[in-house]
């Protein structure tokens, strides 16, 4: 009896896999096992960088919110020692969107806790 091969369900398989790698230099696009390879570690490297890109606006924010806070004549660490000590609960998000967009409700927040 002949080998049966479902070729159906592989091509569209691989169709699939292609269709994802479109765009992507050389050999990468259009061979199978190398546009495969680079297809999972793509996927990797999201899985990574969804984590990195938290750490990533946490620090921005924290930058932002130590040059806002040193124009106010305070570092960035004694500004968060004080809105806690106040019990000013404010996450770094909002008060680095403060410092950019609003400066005069940081400085009405900085003079507060001062």
């Amino acid at each position: 009896m002949p080998r049966s091969v479902n070729h159906v369900a592989s091509r569209a398989k691989r169709k699939r896999i292609l269709k994802l790698t479109r765009g992507y230099y050389g050999a990468r696009k259009n061979v199978w096992t190398v546009a495969k390879n680079t297809w999972e570690k793509g996927l990797t490297y999201a899985f990574r960088d969804r984590r990195n890109k938290k750490r990533n606006f946490r620090a921005l924010w924290i930058q932002r919110i130590n040059a806002a806070a040193r124009l106010e004549g305070m570092s960035y660490s004694r500004l968060m020692g004080a809105l806690h000590a106040a019990g000013i609960e404010m996450n770094r998000k909002v008060l680095a969107d403060l410092a950019v967009n609003h400066p005069e409700a940081f400085k009405a927040i900085v003079a507060k806790v001062k």
